[in-house]
């Protein structure tokens, strides 16, 4: 299984790829919004972990461009962000987002798991 990682905290980033890794899935990051959509098109992965808070391009104008693209709206899209007002999560799941995690509330373990769910869901 694919997972795309799209977060600009190095030491998350870090974290995230090895234990995905160690759980032997193929991981591919990008550090901002800019170059995360055209590597997601390449990588072509199986879920999609993402930030909202990103330099060049937000997270938001990530996800519309993965929700719009026909190759890429059905793969299941994790928003992981240090944004956890009721209106960023509303907002990310209304535009197609599968869940939301709040970095501060859900630790590294919690996300694995949770992306281990869905992907298990997804193919069902």
């Amino acid at each position: 299984m694919k997972i795309f990682i799209v977060e600009d905290e190095d030491i998350l980033l870090k974290v995230l790829k090895e234990k995905f890794e160690r759980e032997s899935y193929q991981v591919a990051l990008a550090t901002d919004g800019e170059m995360a959509f055209s590597l997601i098109q390449k990588f072509q992965p199986d879920m999609i972990l993402l930030d909202l808070l990103l330099p060049k391009k937000s997270g938001f104008e990530v996800l519309e461009q993965i929700k719009s693209d026909p190759a890429l709206k059905t793969t299941p899209v994790i928003v992981l962000s240090n944004l956890g007002q009721d209106e960023d999560i509303k907002k990310a799941l209304q535009m197609g987002a599968d869940d939301y995690l709040v970095k501060t509330q859900h630790p590294i373990n919690e996300v694995l798991d949770r992306v281990k769910e869905r992907l298990m869901s997804k193919s069902r």
